[in-house]
């Protein structure tokens, strides 16, 4: 089979099919003049009413990090300020929680026997030894002391597997770390990048000894002869430009959390990395984070196939620095947020880099797997919990979410409404190839994380933005949602998943020639239309609360694992197919509340899961008032089938083909 029948849309490829299920007897094609006659009695309703408005996510007027980013110089840092360093104000709001002063005070006042803080202010400052503590005041004791006490409850009760896996991503180059995010994928890409560590194992000598990595980190680049992957590392490199985390540790002047407290208990084989100048090892941000971040945001844009998976591991080796002892929640949460606007910057700044290193990406890796553009998503996706620990999107999805807040209480209002800062829409630009920059603004804006954490209410909007989630797509449809996909171009627009719990009151339209599932507890109320390709519910509650509306060359595919209801009216003209991946369980059957309305369309039947019935057998299919519906053509794999109509619902008869 050619790879261009392959991308075929799911409806035209049924439709296409017709004629050999019917010539072997595999299904019952209504007399059309029957149909016809029917179809002229039937009062067929109107699509959902268009909302009149398309919801937006407006750029906030405050300085852009995007456009401001060249100030974060490392050269600058002594002297870098809110109003001069773009890398000091993205975490501007750490200063609601501590004030920091220009000196360092001495360590003996840094704690308490039970670890809690003293009233540490500018005055206590007094001099710079070198077991002193970052100098400033506490403007709020109660999340500072929570940021330390996590660190000490973490550093206690750590695995010996979370200790080792903390001297990994402490020892090792943060590029060549994450790379591990990409699972099915990972050997393929060292290879191609010819990546490099000299940190293998952790030698005996690790708690006496300073071992560092001697390899490459993101790998070999073009100017050094790597041809087929070189665009792709020159762009991780490009990516640091800009990026130092040095200014804001400079001016925050934040101790890391063993300098807070003696009960953290830094990892043994880690002690012997402790800096011995304090005045220059500040604890926020984290650069460790931010360096995985931003690398492992990187390669998720690279290879969207592992994007989720990716962004994970990034946050991952965020949280194995608060393991290691080394740093603090909110150090980590500052390095996310700080990474994420490098990001959109760097990948703004070098957009004709970046489009050029993703198409290289995927062809050189393609070509080491041995798949093509319709398999490479499948194997990204081929691991097991054993061989991949970001095989379970659930898991993901808690622990990415987990990672994010740390479980800070809110601290102020909850109810802000959502930012989105300029250029972030890029992040989402491989991801969802097929939505306009506006719409992935809004798809950044209705998965956004709740307001009032500590630190993560930035003005820009950085730190609230919820990656994992914005990969699900859209959290709401707020007016008219209109998705075009063409599954010639491959890839995500050929097919793509969206798992978020859709709520809001507007509509759905999908146009052109991809599938798109709708796989998570929908609530949406304006209704659903397809115009062009197929709509997949991959769950009971997939569309809604609306009315859905199948028009000339579109699709409906009912594959989650319970039945589908549709509360609302069910309208399918001719020229559409419905198919059914029916499991015997349930899945795959369709429950309509409203008026059930079918004038000529193809009903197409599968069994899936292994189900087998045999013939003889009458099977359920759509619960609802179908007396005068009636399919055109009625498709059962396997088996000729005769439809029953009911004044109940739809029903097949099968007999042997």
């Amino acid at each position: 089979m050619s790879a261009s029948h392959r991308r075929l849309p799911l409806h035209i490829a049924l439709l296409s099919s017709i004629a050999v299920l019917t010539a072997c007897g595999g299904g019952n094609k209504t007399d059309s003049a029957t149909t016809a006659s029917s179809a002229a009695n039937v009062a067929i309703p109107a699509a959902p009413a268009d909302p009149g408005y398309v919801d937006s996510a407006p750029v906030p007027a405050v300085p852009a990090f995007v456009d401001t980013i060249a100030t974060n110089q490392r050269g600058d840092a002594r002297y870098a300020t809110l109003d001069t360093n773009a890398g000091v104000r993205v975490v501007q709001r750490f200063l609601d929680l501590w004030q920091p002063a220009t000196l360092l005070v001495d360590a003996g006042a840094s704690a308490t026997a039970n670890g809690a803080f003293p009233a540490v202010t500018a005055s206590t400052c007094s001099g710079l030894p070198a077991s002193g503590v970052a100098c400033g005041t506490i403007l709020n004791s109660t999340v500072l002391s929570a940021n330390v006490q996590y660190v000490i409850n973490a550093t206690t009760g750590r695995t010996q597997a979370q200790a080792d896996a903390a001297y990994y991503d402490d020892r090792r180059n943060k590029g060549y770390s994450v790379t591990d995010g990409m699972g099915p994928l990972t050997d393929a890409w060292r290879s191609a990048a010819q990546q490099t560590t000299t940190i293998t194992s952790i030698p005996a000598d690790a708690t006496t000894v300073v071992y560092n990595d001697g390899g490459n980190n993101v790998g070999v680049g073009s100017a050094a002869g790597n041809s087929g992957f070189g665009a792709v590392v020159d762009l991780l490199s490009e990516m640091g430009n800009n990026a130092s985390t040095e200014p804001a540790k400079r001016f925050y002047k934040y101790a890391r959390p063993y300098r807070w407290s003696s009960s953290v208990v830094v990892d043994p084989t880690l002690v012997p990395a402790e800096s011995a100048t304090p005045a220059t090892d500040g604890g926020f941000i984290s650069g460790h984070t931010a360096e995985a971040v931003r690398d492992a945001m990187t390669m998720a844009w690279l290879v969207p196939e592992r994007y989720q998976e990716m962004l994970s591991r990034g946050l991952e080796l965020g949280e194995n620095r608060i393991l290691a002892g080394m740093h603090a929640p909110l150090d980590v949460i500052g390095g996310r947020m700080f990474a994420l606007a490098v990001s959109a910057a760097n990948l703004t700044a070098y957009s004709a880099d970046a489009q050029t290193a993703y198409t290289q990406a995927h062809q050189t890796l393609q070509q080491l797997t041995g798949t093509t553009d319709a398999s490479f998503a499948a194997l990204a996706h081929s691991g097991t919990a054993s061989t991949d620990r970001f095989a379970d999107h659930a898991t993901n999805k808690a622990e990415f979410t987990r990672r994010m807040t740390f479980g800070f209480s809110q601290i102020e209002s909850t109810d802000a409404p959502p930012v989105v800062p300029k250029g972030a829409e890029i992040l989402l630009q491989t991801r969802f190839p097929y939505l306009s920059a506006d719409q992935r603004r809004v798809v950044l804006k209705t998965t956004e994380i709740v307001s009032g954490y500590p630190v993560m209410d930035d003005a820009e909007g950085w730190g609230r933005l919820n990656m994992f989630a914005a990969a699900d797509g859209y959290g709401a449809f707020n007016g008219g949602v209109t998705v075009s996909m063409d599954a010639s171009r491959g890839g995500f627009n050929a097919a793509d998943t969206w798992r978020n719990d859709i709520s809001g009151t507007g509509k759905l339209t999908l146009q052109g020639s991809g599938t798109l599932t709708l796989a998570g507890n929908n609530s949406y109320s304006g209704g659903t239309q397809v115009s062009g390709g197929v709509l997949a519910a991959g769950s009971a509650a997939a569309f809604g609360g609306g009315d859905v509306y199948v028009g000339a060359g579109g699709g409906v595919k009912i594959a989650a694992p319970a039945p589908v209801t549709i509360n609302g009216k069910y309208t399918e003209l001719a020229d559409t197919t419905l198919e059914l991946d029916i499991d015997g369980n349930g899945g795959g059957r369709l429950r309509v509340g409203g008026q059930f309305t079918v004038v000529g369309g193809t009903l197409h039947v599968k069994f899936v899961n292994g189900y087998a019935p045999k013939a003889g057998d009458v099977i359920a299919l759509i619960d609802g008032a179908a007396g005068a519906a009636k399919f055109s053509t009625v498709l059962v794999d396997g088996f000729k089938a005769t439809p029953v109509y009911s004044a109940t619902g739809v029903s097949v008869k099968l007999s042997a083909s």
